[in-house]
């Protein structure tokens, strides 16, 4: 009988991941062999130096692309092996994203931008979901913005409605891919305790790609990679601690 990713209190997790680039003697190898779970409910920051596969294994497990080997399971959906409608459904309905760049739309205000992932999905909130979305306006803060259009806005601003825009349908995963690259940091610590309280209050799984060790130092646990592979993998740590272990890394590669 195969074990079911939920049976093991995971949403997401990959078995025995490689993706290359190339080919021939231009072959690169961005991950190698990897296998990790992200546990339900838990805030998991991804680091690693540049070049070591982190973003590569954030696309594959959001079904942005597909591994040369391996496999890539969604709860208990192996998603490798689904053609680009069924993941373009399975993204819309599954996963969250919450990027650098913030990509709101410029034209549509504040609330039509959280609501976009339902107009794409071709249908309306149920009432549960309304209340839900009513408390992501009240806890990050957006009650007042709600018919400002983007330009309006702050950069933090605008990442909290994108924010609001990934946890509104209630996502069994949010991926983060450096969410505070482009605000100060300030603001950036605000968007990071968002996150960690999504995790801790509301149960939300979040996948965070990062290479600052503040930000990662929110998470409830932190995976280190190097060369494609996953080097370490630890709970929670202070920014300091994470420092030293980046740098080690950077001075043994």
């Amino acid at each position: 009988m195969q074990i079911q990713t939920s049976d093991l209190g995971l949403v997401a997790r990959v078995a025995r991941l490689s993706k290359s680039f190339g080919s021939g003697a231009g072959t690169v190898t961005a991950l190698d062999d990897v296998s990790i779970g992200i546990r339900r409910g838990e805030f998991t920051a991804i680091m690693g130096p540049s070049g070591s596969g982190k973003s590569t294994l954030m696309h594959l497990m959001a079904g942005l692309d597909s591994p040369t080997s391996g496999e890539v399971w969604l709860g208990d959906t192996e998603i490798s092996q689904l053609g680009d409608s069924q993941l373009t459904l399975l993204r819309r309905r599954r996963v969250g994203f919450v990027f650098q760049s913030f990509n709101l739309v410029p034209t549509l205000d504040v609330r039509a931008n959280v609501m976009l992932p339902f107009e794409l999905d071709g249908r309306r909130p149920t009432a549960e979901e309304k209340e839900w979305i009513e408390r992501l306006y009240e806890s990050l803060g957006l009650q007042s913005r709600l018919t400002h259009r983007p330009h309006e806005l702050s950069g933090g601003q605008q990442q909290r409605v994108a924010i609001a825009r990934a946890l509104a349908t209630r996502p069994d995963l949010v991926f983060a891919d450096e969410p505070t690259g482009s605000l100060d940091s300030r603001t950036g610590r605000e968007v990071l305790t968002l996150l960690a309280t999504a995790a801790r209050e509301y149960g939300q799984s979040i996948a965070m790609v990062t290479h600052d060790p503040l930000a990662a130092s929110h998470a409830d646990r932190i995976l280190f990679l190097a060369d494609g592979r996953v080097v370490d993998d630890r709970p929670g740590a202070s920014a300091e601690e994470i420092s030293r272990i980046m740098l080690g890394m950077e001075a043994a590669a």
